[in-house]
């Protein structure tokens, strides 16, 4: 950064230019006390002329509070954080809050995500945004004595942790209910574990249940992180007779369509795919059928609830919402042995 920055003109700077003393100029600057017309002009237009930028942060640290809130995210790279990342930004900004983040990819047992919480309790934020399900209740009760916290995009249970959600639950059973209607009664659910994705699981026992209650044999089948985990045997179950596999995720889903494409397995021909969060790239090129996650509504309702917690106090009841997102039907599922 240069010297002459404008990010390096201090107080003092703007006072001695304009000729005033620094409370003077500090007083100006914020519009506060008794100061005589001519003088304030006179300090403004100096401060604007020198560029000078009021270190907010700063003032704010010295009173000990900021008005900034934290942002836990996990791995932008996903597509489904990413989205959800730009539209908490976009919120955040359209309010008048400022948000301060930090991302972490690959963590056992959430323990790098609570290492970073601590940072943001470190720069005095005055609440906290948990856009991850890599941090369980347990982990974030702490926190939660110390400022206001809202979780993003996931359930909670925690009486002091308010949470603005994808209804998982309704997704799942969207899914399955569609796959039933196209006609599939073998089925195979592939599905992060519950040590994987919180998400992913809720997603699959509602698949199951909902296939499960309609007679359907259904095969469940337990995968690791990397969404090519289980895809070997979900194609075994299909080989077994499963007409469609369910996956829990996009990327689950690309993973089975690669490798039935590789298997000389046509889709939706002989077997349907299909997926959940629907915000992949090029995802409606591809035709998936997923459902679209309504991560926009999320992300608005989450800032809403943090800047309402934020100018009224801790509320009686923690926030609890709930938003369920669109059936995108595509084009990888159809009747079966069609």
């Amino acid at each position: 950064m240069s010297a002459d920055s404008p990010l390096n003109v201090t107080i003092n700077d703007v006072a001695s230019a304009a000729g005033v003393s620094r409370a003077t100029a500090t007083r100006a600057l914020k519009g506060e006390g008794r100061i005589a017309d001519e003088t304030r002009k006179r300090i403004l237009e100096t401060a604007e002329r020198l560029g000078y930028v009021p270190n907010t942060n700063a003032a704010e640290l010295a009173a000990g509070r900021t008005g900034t809130v934290g942002l836990m995210l996990r791995d932008a790279s996903n597509p489904a954080y990413g989205r959800l990342f730009s539209s908490l930004q976009d919120e955040a900004h359209r309010r008048g809050l400022d948000l301060v983040t930090v991302t972490v990819g690959a963590d056992q047992q959430g323990a790098k995500q609570v290492d970073a919480l601590r940072r943001l309790l470190g720069m005095r934020v005055a609440g906290l945004i948990v856009a991850t399900g890599g941090v369980n209740t347990d982990q974030l009760e702490p926190f939660a004595e110390q400022v206001p916290i809202v979780r993003a995009g996931r359930m909670e249970t925690g009486g002091r942790i308010h949470a603005v959600y994808y209804d998982e639950q309704t997704h799942g059973r969207m899914l399955a209910a569609h796959v039933l209607e196209l006609g599939h009664r073998r089925v195979a659910v592939l599905a992060g574990g519950a040590d994987v994705s919180f998400t992913e699981q809720l997603r699959a026992t509602a698949m199951r249940g909902t296939l499960a209650d309609a007679g359907a044999e259904v095969t469940m089948i337990a995968a690791g992180a990397p969404p090519e985990d289980g895809v070997s045997d979900a194609l075994e179950a299909v080989r077994a007779g499963a007409t469609a596999v369910m996956c829990a995720s996009d990327p689950r889903q690309l993973a089975v369509l690669r490798a039935a494409r590789d298997a000389g397995i046509a889709v939706p021909g002989s077997l349907s795919v299909t997926g959940c969060d629907g915000l992949l790239p090029g995802g409606d090129l591809l035709g998936l059928t997923t459902v679209r996650i309504p991560v926009e509504q999320v992300a608005a309702a989450a800032v809403e609830a943090m800047q309402s917690l934020l100018a009224g106090g801790a509320e009686s009841q923690p926030v609890r919402r709930g938003f369920a997102g669109e059936l995108v039907t595509g084009s990888t599922a159809g009747p079966p042995g069609r």
